[in-house]
């Protein structure tokens, strides 16, 4: 976390310095700020939730249904529940995170985040009115195998990994 900290900040200070050279640096951290008032109160409740969950269920409930233990029932659990998951980013990398600490196997979270991805019911309603409910079928019949898929990969070579 602190490389990707240093990184950005980095970032930040290089971007901001082209934008002052440009004159438009305030504008810039204007929109940032924007940004931030509009998304701070979605990420304070996904904090809550992960938190939440991490003090209320027990670790042994969570080995037995993602853990690695889980085998085909923790893929297809954090499959589904990637699925249902709304929300950009700033939902699912917590809450996937959360998962990871609370000993979800690697490949039920990445089934939770490939899930999350391309099953997307919170989109449904979007996709449906834009796209139509025959492509919105199609597009889920061909995506909805992939995220248990992505776990079991994850789970064959990555297992033993330490990624927490």
């Amino acid at each position: 976390m602190l490389i990707s900290t240093i990184i950005m900040g980095a970032l930040a200070v290089v971007l901001t310095y082209f934008a002052y050279r440009k004159g438009v640096h305030p504008q810039g951290f204007k929109i940032g700020w924007d940004l931030l008032i509009q998304i701070l109160p979605m990420l304070f409740f996904v904090f809550v939730v992960t938190g939440m969950t991490q003090v209320l269920i027990p670790k042994e409930a969570i080995s037995k249904w993602i853990g690695a233990e889980s085998g085909l029932r923790g893929l297809l659990i954090g499959s589904v529940i990637g699925g249902l998951t709304p929300g950009g980013p700033y939902n699912a990398f917590p809450i996937a995170a959360g998962l990871l600490k609370m000993g979800g196997s690697v490949g039920t979270v990445v089934a939770f985040l490939t899930g999350w991805l391309l099953i997307a019911v919170s989109r449904l309603p979007l996709e449906i009115g834009l796209m139509g409910w025959k492509f919105s079928l199609i597009r889920i019949a061909c995506t909805f195998f992939f995220p248990p898929i992505a776990g079991y990969i994850a789970n064959v070579f990555f297992a033993k990994a330490n990624v927490v």
